[in-house]
């Protein structure tokens, strides 16, 4: 098995808790030699941190996710940067917006849903300047809201680079990230059977323009599908990632490792 990259997981989730030893083992056996942990706010960041620490193949990214919003500090911004200048801290992330899960999806009124959003837009923009400050490159979740968040991704451009994780968008949107400079990534979702446009997209983006990964415990690829996601199924997420595009295993893990490489800082 070649070498593959984990580089969106959630060890620090209960779902890991008792066992986070036998999850990294089990994906070092089947060839995922790095995991980038992903913090969704300020004490899963702390825990991401410690995971690092913790295992020479874990590395972590911190921020607050957008549907932590409102459990949010009015100001993450001082917060966040101490945390981003942890040891093994490789990005900032996971943060973008969400307009899937609104508060008027769970019983809220819209005005609800318009001071949701609104948290959500300002924590956005203060951490997508705090990685502008310190030169770290974005994990972005963009789920059900697409436009909204490219669109207060754009201004930070030309000095951020994001990865849109989970990208389950079609072709074209996939073309509008990477003209900005910036990468897509690819779960277990691209194994289901009802995932074609899925597969239509990762076949169409340029193999140095998308990266692998679980966003474990969530996605678990077929034939695990419904069970509990973790790094070691980026192994059946590559095999279809490279069936689909028509190379070997090997010429993709050398494609998304490098490019991996290169855009989380200081993943080695």
């Amino acid at each position: 098995m070649p070498e593959f990259y984990d580089t969106h997981a959630h060890l620090d989730f209960p779902d890991f808790r008792e066992e986070a030893d036998a999850v990294v083992q089990r994906a070092a056996e089947a060839g995922i030699s790095r995991i980038v942990t992903i913090g969704t706010e300020r004490e899963s960041s702390r825990r991401a941190i410690d995971l690092a620490k913790r295992f020479d193949g874990v590395f972590a990214a911190v921020g607050w996710h957008p549907n932590d919003c409102l459990a949010a500090p009015d100001d993450v911004s001082d917060e966040l940067e101490r945390l981003a200048k942890a040891p093994k801290v490789v990005a900032i992330g996971e943060i973008g917006i969400d307009h899937y899960r609104l508060p008027s999806t769970r019983g809220g009124s819209a005005a609800d849903d318009e001071a949701f959003m609104a948290r959500q837009v300002s924590l956005f923009q203060q951490q997508l300047e705090v990685a502008a400050k310190l030169g770290l490159n974005v994990v972005v979740h963009q789920r059900a809201a697409f436009e909204a968040c490219l669109e207060m991704f754009e201004p930070f451009a030309d000095q951020v680079r994001g990865v849109f994780h989970c990208f389950v968008n079609d072709p074209e949107e996939a073309k509008r990230v990477i003209e900005l400079g910036s990468l897509v990534s690819f779960t277990g979702i691209c194994t289901y059977k009802n995932a074609a446009e899925v597969r239509e997209t990762l076949a169409s983006v340029p193999l140095d323009k998308l990266m692998l990964e679980t966003d474990a415990p969530f996605l678990a690829p077929v034939p695990y599908r419904g069970k509990r996601c973790e790094p070691a199924y980026v192994r059946e997420i590559s095999q279809v990632a490279a069936e689909t595009r028509g190379i070997g295993l090997e010429e993709l893990a050398k494609a998304t490792c490098t490019t991996a490489r290169g855009f989380f800082k200081g993943l080695e």
